[in-house]
């Protein structure tokens, strides 16, 4: 058994609910947002996945480990959660694909864990006052360092994390997906670097394009000089807001009438760039069972989502010029956006999955159309 199990340790969360139990993985306290995810299934590629970067993920499902990790399924080769909050650790891993245990990951990567929680009861907390920052940490350690965490952390709204995961310098990526046949490159795709999940690239690279990853600040005049066939913006952590730089980027892109394709904060980016607005919510949406509707067509696609900031609706009312496409069945906040006759788009949750369903991964195709008519 590792050494690092059944240490004394303690999750504080902000509004002053105290939670106890082992601590597994890394044992460096870490201060970060605390959201509740609902997926059943998914949680390495949930753990490396750079849009909770600064977050704790309390994960519902009580089996977290039991299949333990593989080199296939990041999302992300660095960075990711802050930590996990899980109702009980696994002492076996049993699967095919198992490289590692979920506590050695956790040790290797840097992130702290925390087991024996009853997650019902943080989650309803979380439902009842919102997401926000918590500390995990051994059991000892005072409250006037947990204190200064807090405000040494502040708060996701303002936050432009954006900058903080991209790349540094631009790449292709080249990688398929392994249960589908690569087409040959047809289509340039330049994909702005937000904190882009692997699986998202892989699709692309699946439908014919040659995929250039940029860094965020990546200027527009630098991405026109790639003669790109479209553009795409990608998921990321933190506040869309304060990114000002991307947000002018698209707007030149906007004028050149170049098919976009944006999901999760390159959603929301694409929002801000048409004029609308963003808010953040109460406690988001994470997961990989959320139902939404096209407007369209009364389709309904269970959708995976992992996002805390949300296009307003009050700012899409009064903008005549896009259009509202999708809408979530949970709380009818705004899923998806077009412009410019579709051949700009945004989809607020995660198409790609990885984790979660395949209902709606049609919209790859749908960007794919836009660039070849």
């Amino acid at each position: 058994m590792n050494n690092k199990r059944n240490k004394e340790a303690k999750l504080t969360l902000k509004s002053g609910h105290i939670f106890f139990g082992e601590i597994f993985g890394s044992d460096e306290p870490q201060v970060g947002e605390i959201i509740f995810n609902t997926s059943m299934s998914g949680y390495q590629e949930v753990i490396t996945d750079l849009s909770y970067t600064d977050q704790i993920v309390c994960f519902t499902y009580p089996h977290i480990g039991n299949v333990g990790t593989n080199n296939q399924d990041l999302e992300s080769f660095t960075g990711g959660c802050k930590g996990i909050v899980i109702r009980e650790q696994t002492k076996f891993t049993s699967n095919w694909r198992n490289d590692e245990s979920l506590n050695s990951f956790l040790t290797k990567k840097k992130i702290i864990g925390i087991a024996g929680i009853d997650t019902r009861k943080l989650t309803r907390i979380l439902r009842e006052e919102g997401s926000q920052p918590a500390v995990i940490s051994k059991e000892n350690l005072p409250n006037t360092k947990i204190d200064s965490m807090f405000d040494s952390f502040g708060d996701l709204k303002g936050k432009d994390l954006a900058q903080k995961v991209t790349c540094t310098d631009k790449y292709v990526w080249k990688e398929g997906t392994e249960n589908e046949n690569s087409k040959k490159n047809i289509l340039k795709v330049v994909a702005y670097d937000f904190g882009v999940k692997h699986n998202i690239l892989r699709l692309l690279v699946d439908r014919g394009c040659e995929v250039i990853v940029v860094s965020a600040k990546t200027s527009a005049e630098e991405v026109l000089k790639m003669k790109p066939d479209g553009i795409f913006l990608s998921n990321g952590p933190g506040d869309p807001d304060p990114c000002k730089y991307a947000i002018d980027a698209i707007k030149v892109f906007l004028k050149k009438k170049i098919p976009i394709f944006g999901i999760c904060l390159g959603h929301q980016l694409l929002g801000l760039a048409l004029g609308l607005k963003t808010e953040k919510m109460k406690f988001g949406h994470h997961g990989a069972n959320h139902p939404v509707k096209d407007l369209k067509t009364n389709e309904v696609y269970i959708t995976s989502q992992n996002h805390g900031f949300t296009v307003s609706d009050s700012s899409v009312k009064n903008n005549n010029n896009v259009e509202v496409t999708h809408r979530s069945l949970f709380d009818n906040t705004i899923q998806g956006i077009s412009y410019d006759e579709g051949k700009v788009f945004g989809f607020q949750g995660h198409p790609e999955a990885s984790p979660g369903p395949q209902d709606i991964r049609k919209l790859f195709d749908k960007f794919i159309q836009n660039m070849v008519t």
